[in-house]
């Protein structure tokens, strides 16, 4: 976890743009702790308690000076994270691709074209993003509205660091190391219930172009966890991490595991796999190892990656059955 520092009640609230994106230190402050406000004091004045805060994002440090009541998320995988941190009342409008949790109250802002006027007119007290599309930080720090930039997690550290970041942005610190704390004890002990030493190889694709993730993304290190060879990471292309491959490179490899993250989008299941041609013999569709993800939980790197380490710790425990 990142470190944690104390700030001085007078910081000024502001963004230093340091062009960050991809940091890998993040440290959230704020005002120094003073007496605990007693249970007969307004809900309003306990509501402050703890700001200002500084959090350090992508974009610069960014002080908040009191606790969050309009945030606007224009990422999905941080929109499940505030709701998953008791940050959802606090949330007043979220983009296009949140669909989770069904409370989220979306709207048709989009995170990808992000409009200024669309997300000002929401009037938000801060804004969550995960890219910086069409420089709607800059946009929005000229109008005095604190953005939080927590780029895409590259690794488990940092999504647990971004939940951290955002628990200390909106004022619920407490229950996002909870989170944490409850996401890093179940991927133990889910990897440690893993069968060892199989040797067990995987495909998993994010399209039927068909593109794959090598071990190097966010994705492939849930894989490691239990001990899974990657088909991906020896084609021609795999230092991007997202090869293109082709249909002859995936049945030659003949993977004992396929991982489907092109599901809802696409209607990718074991029965079309086996009309591409020369897939129909392979390992994982003849023995009924062709696993059906939920696109959006693939494809996030919040709480519910508990949720696809499970499936893919129940697909490798059948898998070692065989």
């Amino acid at each position: 976890m990142r470190p944690v520092r104390k700030a001085l009640a007078g910081a000024l609230l502001g963004t230093l743009v340091l062009a960050a994106c991809g940091q890998t230190g993040t440290t959230a402050t704020s005002a120094p702790a003073t007496s605990q406000p007693s249970s007969s004091q307004p809900a309003s004045s306990q509501a402050g308690a703890g700001f200002p805060v500084t959090v350090e994002a992508a974009n610069g440090e960014i002080t908040i000076e009191k606790k969050p009541e309009r945030i606007v998320s224009l990422s999905a995988a941080h929109t499940e994270t505030l709701f998953a941190i008791g940050a959802g009342p606090q949330v007043i409008a979220v983009d296009d691709q949140s669909n989770y949790p069904p409370e989220a109250p979306r709207t048709d802002l989009s995170g990808f074209k992000p409009n200024v006027e669309a997300i000002v007119a929401q009037k938000p007290d801060l804004v969550v993003v995960s890219d910086d599309m069409d420089q709607v930080i800059a946009g929005l720090a000229k109008l005095n509205v604190p953005v939080l930039w927590e780029p895409s997690a590259k690794t488990l550290d940092e999504a647990y660091d971004e939940i951290t970041d955002l628990g200390a942005a909106t004022g619920n610190l407490e229950k996002a190391e909870e989170v944490v704390t409850t996401m890093r004890t179940t991927l133990d002990q889910l990897a440690a219930d893993a069968p060892k030493g199989k040797g067990l190889t995987y495909y998993h694709e994010l399209d039927q172009t068909p593109y794959a993730a090598t071990s190097t993304t966010f994705i492939g290190q849930i894989y490691a966890l239990f001990g899974l060879t990657n088909i991906a990471d020896k084609a021609p292309d795999a230092a991007g991490g997202y090869p293109k491959l082709s249909t002859e490179f995936i049945a030659q490899a003949d993977p004992d595991l396929i991982f489907l993250a092109d599901v809802k989008c696409c209607q990718q299941n074991k029965e079309a796999l086996a009309k591409r041609p020369g897939w129909k013999n392979l390992s994982a569709v003849k023995n009924d190892l062709v696993i059906e993800l939920d696109d959006d939980i693939a494809s996030r790197w919040g709480p519910r990656v508990a949720d696809l380490a499970r499936t893919v710790g129940d697909a490798v425990a059948k898998a070692a059955s065989e």
